[in-house]
């Protein structure tokens, strides 16, 4: 019986598995925005309280798991109580010179739900190891609004 377990232990690493992380109990962080080409009250600053879930495909690694969900979770508390803009808005100067600069994302995009999803996929999978093979990030706005890929 012990050479059986010894086998198995053995096959462990290397197997592909997914790890979900905010699945049930989302990730939240809070941050402001605005859409600078919107006719509506969204082209206002505002914020709200995100709730992030991500899930991650790979191979098992010598440590038992896909990724490690502190490396996760870092990567998204990076935008926590931070204001995300698209480059070009007149607030990222306004930010800049009150000295508040640090405080700012400036994303090649507008901020919606669906392009911060795309671009905290991009950012896990740089961030997490080659053994990953699909990263799916799923980013609610509000109850009513997400985006994201496929969880």
């Amino acid at each position: 019986m012990t050479e059986k377990l010894a086998v198995r232990e053995e096959s462990v690493a290397g197997t592909r598995r997914v790890l979900h992380v905010g699945r049930d109990r989302p990730i939240r962080i809070s941050a402001g925005h605005r859409l600078l080409h919107h006719d509506g009250k969204c082209s206002r600053p505002h914020g709200h309280n995100y709730e992030v879930a991500v899930r991650v495909e790979g191979e098992l690694t010598e440590e038992g798991w896909v990724a490690d969900k502190g490396d996760i979770t870092e990567v998204i508390d990076e935008w926590d109580h931070m204001f995300l803009l698209e480059r070009g808005d007149p607030l990222v100067e306004a930010f800049e010179e009150a000295g508040d600069d640090d405080g700012v994302v400036v994303l090649e995009h507008p901020p919606t739900a669906e392009v911060m999803s795309v671009l905290l996929e991009e950012k896990l999978e740089a961030a997490l190891p080659d053994t990953v093979v699909d990263v799916a990030v799923q980013v609610n706005e509000t109850s009513e609004l997400c985006g994201g890929g496929r969880l």
